[in-house]
């Protein structure tokens, strides 16, 4: 607004009546003219902050639905502004809708039969390439991509290391070299491969369905803690896919991951250097199992400098992970659709 003239002042130092009303009666007259001139900046504003986000989730990622009534994402994790549902009476209400992969697999007419103008679709997915059938059938269907890739729209990590000031090391106690938790057993994934043949040169305490010992969900860390060595390999190798077999089995655990991934500078982007063993460190498998069986006390502690920085955050739970659309929202292209998801997905 405009700086007013200083008012004139009568001969004893103060303004009379009359200037003391025009005055007055001239400011009002600007600031009535500056709304006109702006009136829907304050209403657009308002609007913004005070109207939610309404994230419609067309089918839960998980069998068992939770409940997202309320104002869920401020209060479990001081999300504001976002409101999350799965009525499907609301799709025309709906700024995003989200639509796993997993549910899709069984055709297009699951889909809405038309799209409000605006509407954004996201596509969810934490499964690799390899795991993930029919692609090819969404083209030109999706805004927005949502997967562990870092370069998602939104990037949905099963993990991540968030700084603490603990300053402390945590190894829990040991009684065995490696151990690996296993449930899909193939014989032409690479990890049965790694496997089958770094077991010629040490034992490794096999859990879960496919060795017949199935351990329950408290019984998982408890177990793997117990060994100096976990084996984080995954079920197939592309780049990001870094799974809870890294962040939980084993650094959540208390124990060294050792990897079967993407290569090391990938797992670099996501945690320190010193903090995991990547088996292409080796030339050979043999060369692995004596690094593994002849590691002294204070080589091995090492390994867990990282917990005086970091600890592990992990990313178990939908809801948390749909609400975090609402914070990426602001900063989501607008206007445009994915050509060809298969192709990008299999870069």
């Amino acid at each position: 607004m405009p700086r007013a003239s200083p008012l004139p002042w009568s001969p004893w130092g103060r303004p009379d009546v009359k200037t003391l009303v025009t005055a007055g009666v001239f400011v009002t007259t600007l600031w009535n003219l500056r709304c006109f001139l702006n009136p829907s900046n304050g209403s657009r504003e308002d609007s913004k902050h005070t109207e939610p986000l309404v994230v419609l989730v067309w089918e839960w990622p998980s069998k068992q639905v939770p409940n997202v009534s309320g104002d869920m994402c401020r209060e479990l994790y001081g999300i504001t502004g976002c409101w999350l549902t799965t009525e499907r009476q609301l799709l025309y209400r709906a700024n995003v809708v989200v639509f796993p992969h997993a549910r899709l697999q069984r055709g297009q007419d699951k889909l809405p039969k038309e799209k409000p103008p605006g509407q954004n679709w996201v596509w969810v997915s934490l499964e690799s390439p390899s795991n993930s059938r029919g692609l090819a059938g969404w083209n030109q269907t999706f805004n927005w991509v949502m997967t562990y890739r870092q370069d998602s729209d939104i990037f949905m990590p099963y993990g991540k290391l968030v700084p603490n000031c603990s300053a402390t090391v945590n190894i829990p106690a040991k009684t065995n070299l490696v151990s690996w938790v296993i449930s899909n057993y193939r014989r032409t994934q690479k990890r049965a491969e790694v496997y089958k043949n770094l077991s010629r040169y040490l034992h490794v305490n096999v859990y879960g369905k496919a060795n017949n010992k199935p351990l329950c969900k408290d019984c998982l860390l408890p177990m793997t803690s117990k060994s100096r060595f976990y084996l984080a390999f995954e079920n197939s190798i592309h780049r990001d896919y870094i799974t809870e077999k890294l962040w939980r089995n084993s650094l959540l655990a208390g124990t060294v991951p050792v990897v079967l991934g993407p290569p090391r500078a990938n797992y670099e982007q996501f945690i320190p250097a010193d903090s995991f063993i990547h088996i292409d460190d080796f030339n050979s498998l043999e060369e692995l199992a004596t690094f593994l069986k002849t590691m002294n006390s204070s080589r091995y502690r090492q390994f867990f400098a990282w917990q005086r920085r970091f600890s592990v955050k992990l990313y178990t739970d939908w809801r948390e992970r749909i609400c975090t659309i609402c914070t990426a929202y602001p900063h989501l292209p607008r206007g445009r659709l994915y050509p060809d998801l298969q192709s990008w997905f299999n870069s």
